[in-house]
């Protein structure tokens, strides 16, 4: 949902805030075999993940790998991490490693800037992670909050595109402009005073208004290297007809291009996604889909 410091400029570059959802998640069994075998979506990013994982620790790699959903990749909604995390943590439970969700983050470089999908793999919920340091390994969680269970988010998707990532990513940031100290104290007092508290009493409108501002400064900083606040226009032409319907929390996750909103009760937000869709059947390249938050970190199964 959005950095609150992206320069650093009082020593910690970053902190972030984001929510666990149970509709889009990354499900993979992982078993001992003769050969390795990887199968299912997302399998070149999962062979890489194993790559990397099994070399680091010093583990074989002859594994077999089924992978019943993932994550859209690039999208913004923290794809590598969950699966970096979910093959690191079978091998943990296969070889008896003794690591820590935070020791597999570590090997795989996750959380270099946002600590949400580490935070969100521990504990679910919405969590506000502290940004990096001087001797930051992870990017310590601040805050773990259950989201309340009627909160719905819609999730709009442009099929067409990704996000930036990798090392335009890299270039991105180094390119951007100083992220004023003022702006980000502002930021901070937002989101501790305003926005949190809000959650905590179920006012969902206070929430919004408070990610919605957060999102505008990040994503007017962020406008240079993307195009806009939204990185696709037809995104951003949904979120304002959203906000007109009484959506709230307004804003892209990550570098986009999805865009997303919060909306109080399972049946309103269906039934303005169901408006959404019929709205921009014009925009064959968006789709909107509803969402619950989850109150819960990644389920690991022995058998």
């Amino acid at each position: 949902m959005g950095f609150i410091d992206l320069s650093g400029s009082l020593g910690r570059h970053f902190g972030s805030i984001g929510v666990a959802l149970n509709e889009h998640a990354t499900r993979l069994s992982v078993s001992a075999a003769a050969h390795r075998l990887i199968t299912g979506p997302s399998a070149p990013r999962a062979e890489a993940c194993l790559t990397l994982l099994c070399q680091a620790l010093g583990v074989p790699d002859k594994l077999n790998i089924t992978i019943e959903t993932a994550i859209p990749e690039h999208v913004g909604l923290g794809s590598g991490t969950q699966m970096s995390l979910a093959i690191g943590t079978a091998l943990n439970e296969i070889y008896e490693l003794g690591l820590t969700i935070r020791d597999i983050a570590s090997v795989m470089d996750r959380g270099l800037r946002s600590g949400v999908g580490i935070g969100v793999f521990e504990q679910g919920g919405l969590v506000v992670d502290g940004g990096r340091g001087e001797n930051t390994i992870t990017p310590p969680v601040l805050v773990h909050m259950d989201v309340p269970e009627q909160w719905r988010f819609i999730l709009v998707f442009d099929q067409r595109g990704q996000g930036l990532h990798g090392q335009q990513e890299i270039q991105a940031f180094k390119k951007l402009p100083p992220f004023p100290q003022q702006e980000a104290a502002r930021l901070c007092y937002l989101l501790l005073m305003q926005g949190l508290p809000a959650l905590a009493e179920n006012d969902i409108i206070k929430f919004g208004e408070v990610i919605t501002q957060l999102q505008r400064s990040v994503g007017e900083h962020f406008a240079l290297a993307q195009g806009g606040v939204f990185a696709s226009l037809e995104v951003a032409q949904a979120m304002q007809w959203l906000d007109r319907q009484g959506a709230v929390a307004i804003g892209q996750t990550s570098w986009g291009p999805t865009g997303f909103c919060a909306i109080e009760g399972a049946q309103p937000a269906e039934a303005i996604a169901c408006q959404a869709r019929q709205q921009f059947a014009h925009f064959d390249q968006l789709s909107f889909f509803t969402a619950s938050a989850r109150n819960s970190g990644g389920d690991i199964f022995v058998i």
